[in-house]
């Protein structure tokens, strides 16, 4: 994420971005896959809740002031697993509606112009549903391959190699990572602060 976002601000024009990039495109699968096991360990998913929605709203200024993004046009990553986190406690509670809980999620996200949108949403889905099997591995495939055709000359689909990182995880409760909420707004204010001091425009 931090590559990813350092690249942006200040390699745009150089080779270096497109590396930057791609590489970044493994930060949200493994921040999805922290959700995921958060949500399944909590002991208050209500305070777990309110902090995420806290840090995404702090956040969201100076998401704004460091890329140039202007009012209402697009929401911070925190938003995205927010309403991922919703989704997914809602889906455990009432499976039998699971996929609609789902698509509403995924239609949310568009709408409301969240980071990484509908795509965000099923890749939560698809974590939240992890097992390790050829099962759930095709799928996993399949969905990488249609971010290809979705997205073509992006390179979301690196994505799909999170996979090997978080498929080694022993999925038991670690220890707590609240720094997190912390870090994201932490390490783009101070990107935005150094963008400013080198005259670097947003955006």
């Amino acid at each position: 994420m931090v590559i990813d976002h350092v690249g942006y601000v200040f390699l745009r024009e150089t080779d270096w971005a497109m590396l930057c990039y791609g590489l970044g495109r493994l930060s949200f699968p493994l921040f999805a896959w922290l959700l995921v096991q958060g949500e399944s360990h909590t002991q208050n998913f209500r305070q777990y809740a309110l902090r995420l929605l806290g840090m995404a709203i702090l956040s969201q200024p100076i998401y704004q002031l460091t890329f140039g993004i202007a009012l209402f046009e697009d929401f911070n990553i925190l938003f995205t697993l927010l309403l991922g986190l919703l989704c997914l406690r809602a889906a455990r509670q009432w499976p039998r509606w699971a996929v609609l809980i789902w698509l509403v999620g995924a239609i949310a996200a568009e709408l409301a112009t969240f980071n990484y949108d509908a795509y965000g949403i099923a890749l939560i889905a698809l974590l939240g549903n992890y097992k390790p099997t050829p099962l759930w591995w095709t799928v996993w495939c399949i969905f990488t391959a249609l971010t290809v055709v979705v997205m073509p000359g992006n390179l979301q689909f690196l994505a799909g190699f999170a996979a090997l990182i978080f498929a080694c995880a022993n999925h038991e409760r670690g220890p707590k990572a609240r720094w997190f909420y912390w870090f994201y707004p932490a390490h783009i204010g101070l990107i935005g602060l150094a963008a400013f001091g080198l005259n670097r425009p947003a955006g």
